[in-house]
């Protein structure tokens, strides 16, 4: 088969055995590369596309997040993200999410109030997390719990409806940091602290994840401010693995909190929200500063299957924008809470030091990434490394709500159900087991 592009802006396909042909419209979105429409491709030529990992097909179009990997930019709904961060807060940027604007003085006061009523969960919900084991991981009883909340939110689960859409929207939003500070206090033994409304976001997860009943505790300014700004950077990224999971599941007409207990499943891989994860388990195993050089070897030489986390980007092939902004956050945090002499978090500056000076980073881009930044400055708040992807999950669910939501708007969203090329056996017929050989 063979493609090229035509003056009408189209491209053709065409079969060089049967000689037939199909003119398929390249299609503009407001940035980014042009698009080929193939949805008549295997209807017409009877073939279809194979793209594993789906890095060269837009399975949607949407108007929400916008990413460009050469460029190091990443934009939420026009927004760069650099400047949300710097002169914004979560919740206004989750209204920005959901809603497609900044909001108003007045609507983010609504806003800001419709979520704190939220944040409260049912009662029953509560003993649901006594069937865990303790020592379970966090992003198991996340999955479970989030999944659970279908049950009991009867009210907010007919999608065709956009107020119910809208109230499970809040809801999940509401209350994710909730859920999140009761698993990490029933993994600790700890008892459950209510949410206080005159907190803000980060501050209410930061006390209801660390606060005890048998005495005060005073959320540290800087410490909610990098939360804040953790949830910022990781509320959306475009159609990554866990935001097209939500969207998948999705377009089956599964409820919302379905959805979302999908996404979380897959945001728990490794390979996407537990990346920062690995960084604190890389370190570990580099365990000292003075074998930085021994591993940094490991990690240029092409034969070795080690790899140093947290350094470069599947997508940014330049500095990541969000490291950026991170990476004063973190040295903020750090002389905040005094822990720059603690071996592991000493060790992590001085891996960051090398590979911003070292020829072979700098060549590669292989520079440090938001994972690498939110991991050193979760530990250095006491988090677990268990719970770095269950605090990925908090921020991120805003993304996969306005996602979700946009999916169902969407008059061209069908269920989805893609191909595959099968390289199994021919049809074959059944032989007795009496007559196997």
């Amino acid at each position: 088969m063979d493609t090229k592009a035509t003056n009408r802006r189209t491209v053709t396909a065409t079969d060089n055995i049967t000689g037939k042909s199909l003119d398929m419209p390249l299609l503009d979105g407001t940035i980014g590369p042009q698009v080929v429409d193939i949805r008549k491709l295997y209807s017409d030529l009877g073939i279809f596309t194979f793209d594993p990992g789906y890095t060269a097909t837009g399975s949607c179009d949407s108007k929400i997040t916008y990413l460009d990997g050469d460029k190091g930019e990443l934009y939420y709904r026009g927004y760069p993200i650099e400047q949300l961060a710097d002169k914004s807060d979560f919740r206004e940027v989750c209204y920005l999410l959901l809603y497609g604007e900044l909001p108003t003085p007045d609507q983010k006061n609504n806003f800001v109030k419709t979520v704190t009523n939220h944040t409260m969960v049912h009662e029953q919900l509560t003993r649901f997390f006594q069937g865990f084991r303790r020592d379970a991981h966090p992003m198991a009883v996340m999955c479970g719990v989030v999944g659970a909340l279908s049950a009991f939110y009867h009210d907010s689960t007919d999608i065709s409806d956009p107020v119910q859409r809208m109230i499970a929207s809040h809801r999940l939003i509401a209350k994710m940091p909730t859920i999140a500070a009761m698993t990490y206090k029933y993994m600790t033994g700890q008892p459950f602290m209510f949410p206080r409304n005159e907190l803000d976001y980060a501050e209410n997860f930061l006390y209801m994840t660390f606060a005890v009943p048998c005495e005060e505790y005073k959320v540290s300014p800087i410490l909610a401010k990098a939360m804040d700004k953790i949830f910022i950077l990781h509320a959306d990224h475009e159609q990554n693995a866990s935001t097209s999971t939500v969207r998948l599941a999705g377009s089956s007409g599964a409820n919302p909190f379905a959805c979302i207990a999908a996404g979380i499943a897959s945001l728990w891989g490794p390979a996407h929200g537990g990346a920062n994860e690995a960084v604190l388990k890389m370190l570990t195993e580099i365990g000292h500063k003075d074998r930085i050089p021994e591993y940094v070897k490991r990690a240029k030489d092409k034969n070795d299957n080690f790899m140093l986390m947290g350094f470069g980007h599947r997508v940014y092939k330049n500095f990541d924008p969000r490291a950026k902004v991170l990476r004063e956050a973190c040295h903020e945090v750090l002389d905040e809470l005094g822990v720059r002499d603690e071996p592991l978090l000493e060790l992590a500056m001085e891996l960051e030091r090398i590979a911003l000076q070292d020829d072979y980073f700098i060549q590669k881009k292989l520079y440090p990434n938001v994972d690498f930044y939110s991991g050193i400055i979760l530990k250095a708040m006491g988090f677990p490394t268990s719970m770095f992807t269950v605090l990925f999950a908090i921020a991120r669910t805003v993304g996969w709500v306005a996602q979700w939501n946009e999916m169902i708007e969407d008059p061209n969203q069908k269920i989805g159900r893609p191909r595959q090329l099968y390289t199994g056996p021919v049809k074959r017929d059944y032989v007795a087991i009496s007559q196997r050989g």
